[in-house]
């Protein structure tokens, strides 16, 4: 028996385009988008915890390389949590790859 993913397909698409986007950002534009970037996914980290009763905690500050990783795995908690719809993760996803430039 196959599982099927909690990431919604719109939310898939749209992440696979920012993680494609960030990788191919110089080092100096990713650097200057990253406290946004580490801010959504600390945003999405908090959310998936708070709904499975599990205390929020800092998500650690691995560098540039490490966002998109970072990204891509709490889109999947928050998804797992029943987050996608009430987060419009699809709709954040698309903005945040949009001000990547």
């Amino acid at each position: 028996m196959t599982r099927r993913s909690p990431v919604p397909d719109e939310v898939a698409v749209e992440l696979r385009r920012v993680v494609q986007r960030w990788h191919q950002l110089p080092l100096d534009h990713a650097l200057s988008r990253a406290a946004a970037l580490a801010a959504l996914v600390q945003e999405l980290a908090d959310a998936a915890a708070h709904t499975q009763a599990h205390p929020s905690c800092a998500v650690p500050d691995l560098g540039p390389a490490a966002l998109a990783d970072q990204l891509a795995v709490v889109t999947y908690d928050a998804c797992r949590a029943g987050l996608a719809t009430d987060l419009s993760l699809a709709s954040r996803l698309a903005a945040v790859r949009r001000s990547l430039g």
